[in-house]
């Protein structure tokens, strides 16, 4: 529907068939939705699964593995030596299965892609069946009502029917790089986009104020959607780890290629090559070593893994929007988190209500209008001391945009917790909010902001047609001083020096209990000031001072453990929060996160120099009434001082301290869409648990990521260098004895089964190995730490030592001549030789899993990694001893004796790896 812009909010919505204050029916919306589609843009049309398996040949070293392959069916068409192809059909069977796994990997990891794209949706607030509700945008349909906040992106094309100092930024749209105010009037049926004052648009934010709509268009239907070519494509996230592992993988390439063409070159050297099998037999082995020992895989393999370990953390409400993140969790050194919500439960309940006659107390808990009012005070003022609680929370609910209801038997709040806790409490005190409706109409709105701490709204009384009410809510302190009176009784009395101490002296009394504080206050206006647009901060002076509210947000009861897991963990929780010093104090005690710790306020903040905040942060844990500038500079402090940030925040504000921040984290129940656009992470539960819990998930990733990483390439390079030196020491380990002119420590096919074999199943099982019970206890890795280490390359390369020293070992034991006396053919061997290099990347995994820790520590804890060795022994097995592949891969049957030689050389790994594990812990506890 085009053409809203130009009619009354009331023809649109009559033309839409749709009610301004109930909505569509749920059944309506269903009938709309399967004629209309959903709200989505026409996404790129999915790439073939026959190409994207074809995308697995499209590798170099595969293409000449292809190549070799035929090469090989052309040599036997010309020779016929065998019954069949064996060489050949062998290199492209293993080169099929290694194209299938890498196949199902890359789907493995789209899958769980696209369901964390569907677990962070975008969702729309809609009113449907005359009930407020929270539905995936995706599901809007032309004629809902949505009704739209400050922070929310716009989920659809909309024409306002209500207005309330709305502004949305358009930028993205119509290229207006300020905030555009919207009104409800009708403009000009020619009006150019930017001037559709009346309308909201799909994709743009809502930056001031609230305000109702009506859907006009969905999905490719928007003006969005008509520009939707320049938004099909999203740039690819690519995190500094799987930078790295490129890198390493690029490295490993060039590494590998030069051994094999010094290999095929020495070969050329050593041997008399003649005839063309001969040299096709040498080039074939340098190409499958290369095929071999480059993880080409690598980056698809770590997609899976960080895809798969995203989907865990968002089962425990953790939402990662970055892959980057799960990078940054495992360094994170300080948690700045909010307070509400976060670290307490986000259920605010009004407990006192002071007034100039008294106190009042109000009993029960959470957001069900069920509790006892007890009036404290002389039995004499008790009349004025009712009046002035009533017109307290009259004030209160008034300047209120929250909705309390009860579905299925709960109740909750739609909106702000503090909003629906005045309502709670007014209820309680006998004030219907249907009556107050019917008594005060809200006719305007003076929204509240973070930089003036209030909020204010305009009324008409039903019993007093002479006025206009202005009711106005906020911090105390900056509420007091717009106040000239305090209602004493039904009077309006001046406020005196001493009487605004007394004020200030019971809001630091309510703190002191731990009781957020919140000041109502009042004024008249004429009757005749009624536009809206005449509404603005100028109704917040001269006011008369009602009360101040104090209420309480419990800590949540899993938040002290998490607090002291997180510190546990080396990570140094801050509070930060816009609620009086003493309440955040208290409550940060309470918590474990500062003890006797003052609070530092938005105020001091302010005056203090860059240096003067660096020390400040290094010391302090806890920033009371600060607004989201300061949060920016706190963040930027803490990394100055070497820290790794993570940082909560849930409103539009908060957006630059969240992207500024290594990790930033937004709400999820609470946090407004621009805040959730900004971070990296988002809290499904809104809970500070579940930031350990994702730092603790986070630190597993990386872990196995390494134990993936180290087990890989040691291997690898482990068959690399029984290559290379079975060619260099031919002569001394035997192998030239055997009368061939090329003798090879093992055949290309036998090196390729080994890479199918042990890269595969084993690879995959310890890349999900158990998060160590310890990793909680440990520092945080150093920012400036990569993925490879040190010794991680250290205890590589020893481990590929071992595994070519071993094989060639047993290879040379096998044999007439060499260093240790055999008897055996150049078949068995080899087939000595593969068995052992098989069984030695099979004890190795073991090894993997820790650079430190003995490969006996939680040696039961991973189900999937014995199920993984096994099914390799047994596939080796069947290379072993079935006919057919004992032809394809020359090998011949080993005795029991042979299995246990074998065995014993290639355990040698494990057991020389455990001393060189020893040292380290050794070397490192002196």
């Amino acid at each position: 529907m085009h053409e809203a812009h130009r009619q009354t909010a009331a023809e649109t919505v009559a033309a839409l068939h749709t009610d301004a204050r109930r909505g569509l029916s749920s059944a309506e919306a269903e009938r709309r939705l399967a004629r209309d589609g959903r709200n989505e843009l026409d996404a790129v049309p999915p790439r073939p699964e026959w190409l994207k398996f074809l995308d697995q040949f499209t590798d170099v070293l595969v293409l000449l593995l292809i190549a070799a392959a035929i090469i090989s069916v052309a040599i036997w068409l010309n020779e016929r030596d065998t019954a069949l192809p064996y060489e050949a059909i062998a290199i492209l069977a293993i080169v099929l299965l290694n194209a299938l796994m890498g196949y199902i990997q890359e789907a493995r990891a789209e899958r769980a892609a696209a369901a964390l794209r569907e677990m962070s949706a975008a969702h729309a607030n809609v009113v449907r069946d005359g009930a407020r509700r929270n539905i995936p945008a995706a599901e809007l349909v032309p004629g809902d009502i949505i009704i739209i906040a400050e922070g929310d992106t716009i989920p659809a094309d909309a024409r306002l029917i209500e207005s309330t100092a709305l502004q949305a930024a358009e930028a993205a749209l119509t290229g207006e790089s300020l905030p555009v105010s919207k009104q409800i009037a009708p403009v000009a049926p020619k009006a150019e986009l930017g001037d559709r004052y009346n309308m909201i648009f799909s994709g743009t934010t809502a930056v001031y104020g609230h305000g109702r709509a009506v859907v006009t268009a969905t999905g490719m239907q928007t003006q969005m959607g008509r520009i939707a070519g320049m938004l099909q494509e999203a740039p690819q996230d690519t995190t500094p780890l799987q930078r790295e592992l490129a890198r390493v993988g690029k490295m490993l390439a060039v590494a590998v290629v030069l051994i094999a063409a010094a290999m095929i070159g020495t070969i050329f050297l050593v041997s008399d090559i003649s005839g063309f099998s001969e040299v096709f037999a040498v080039l074939l082995l340098g190409v499958a070593l290369a095929v071999a020992a480059v993880p080409e895989g690598l980056p698809a393999v770590v997609t899976a893994v960080l895809s798969l370990g995203m989907q865990r953390m968002a089962k425990k409400n953790a939402i990662i929007r970055r892959l980057a993140a799960v990078e940054a969790l495992g360094s994170a050194t300080v948690i700045a988190s909010d307070k509400t919500g976060t670290l307490t439960r986000n259920e605010m309940t009004v407990r006192q209500v002071v007034t100039a006659s008294g106190c009042t107390r109000l009993s029960g808990t959470g957001y069900a209008p069920e509790g006892d009012v007890h009036l404290v005070g002389d039995a004499s003022a008790k009349g004025a001391l009712q009046l002035e609680l009533e017109r307290t929370l009259t004030a209160a609910e008034r300047a209120n945009n929250a909705i309390l209801e009860e579905r299925d038997g709960t109740w909750i709040v739609q909106g702000d917790p503090t909003e629906g806790a005045l309502i709670v409490a007014a209820c309680k005190a006998g004030l219907r909010p249907d009556a107050l409706d019917q008594r005060f109409a809200r006719i305007g709105e003076i929204p509240f902001s973070s930089e003036r701490k209030l909020m204010s709204t305009v009324h008409t009384d039903a019993e007093r047609r002479d006025r206009l009410i202005a009711v106005t809510k906020g911090a105390p302190d900056v509420l007091l001083a717009r106040c000239s009176h305090e209602l004493v009784g039904k009077d309006a009395v001046a406020l005196t020096d001493a009487r605004r101490a007394e004020i200030m002296a019971s809001n630091d009394a309510l703190a002191a209990e731990a009781l957020r504080t919140l000041g109502v206050a009042f004024r008249s206006l004429p009757a005749d000031r009624r536009p809206r647009d005449a509404f603005d901060e100028d109704v917040e002076h001269d006011l008369v001072f009602l009360g101040l509210i104090g209420m309480i947000d419990p800590p949540r009861r899993e938040a002290r453990d998490a607090v002291a897991r997180s510190q546990a963990a080396g990570i140094r929780p801050i509070m930060i929060t816009g609620d009086h010093p003493k309440t955040a104090a208290i409550i940060a005690a309470e918590l474990g996160i500062a003890s006797g710790q003052r609070a530092v306020s938005g105020a001091e903040l302010e005056a203090m120099t860059e240096e003067e905040l660096d020390r400040t942060v290094q010391e302090v844990s806890v920033y009371a009434r600060v607004n989201p500038n300061h949060k920016l500079r706190i963040v930027r402090a803490l990394q100055r001082t070497g820290e790794t940030v993570a940082m909560t925040g849930d409103g539009v504000n908060d957006a630059p301290a969240l992207k500024a921040a290594d990790i930033g984290v937004a709400m999820g129940i609470t946090g407004t869409d621009v805040s959730k656009e900004a971070a990296d992470m988002v809290l499904a539960d809104d809970n500070f648990a579940t930031i350990v819990a994702a730092v603790e998930e986070g630190r597993a990733i990386f872990s196995n990521i390494r134990k993936f990483l180290r087990y890989l390439l040691s291997s690898n390079i482990g068959e690399v260098m029984t290559m290379f030196f079975g060619v260099v020491l031919a002569d001394t380990i035997g192998l030239s004895a055997t009368g061939g002119v090329v003798v090879l420590p093992l055949l290309a096919t036998q090196i390729l089964w080994i890479n199918l074999v042990t890269d595969g199943a084993p690879a995959l099982a310890v890349a999900v190995d158990p998060a160590d019970p310890a990793i909680m206890q440990r520092p945080p890795r150093p920012r400036d730490e990569g993925v490879m280490t040190r010794r991680m390359w250290g205890g590589i390369f020893l481990v590929g030592v071992i595994m070519a020293s071993g094989t060639l070992l047993v290879l040379d034991a096998s044999l007439p001549g060499g260093l240790i006396e055999g008897s055996g053919t150049i078949a068995y061997g080899r087939t000595m030789a593969f068995t052992t290099l098989v069984l030695f990347q099979l004890f190795n995994v073991f090894n993997a899993r820790s650079d430190e820790l003995s490969a006996f520590h939680g040696l039961f804890t991973n189900g999937w990694l014995w199920a993984a060795v096994a099914l390799s022994l047994l596939l080796h097995a069947l290379a072993i001893y079935a006919p057919f592949l004992q032809v394809a891969f020359s090998t011949v049957s080993l005795t029991g004796s042979d299995w246990l030689f074998c065995a014993a050389v290639a355990s040698s790994v494990l057991w020389l790896r455990e001393l060189s594990k020893l040292a380290t812990r050794t070397i490192g506890h002196t």
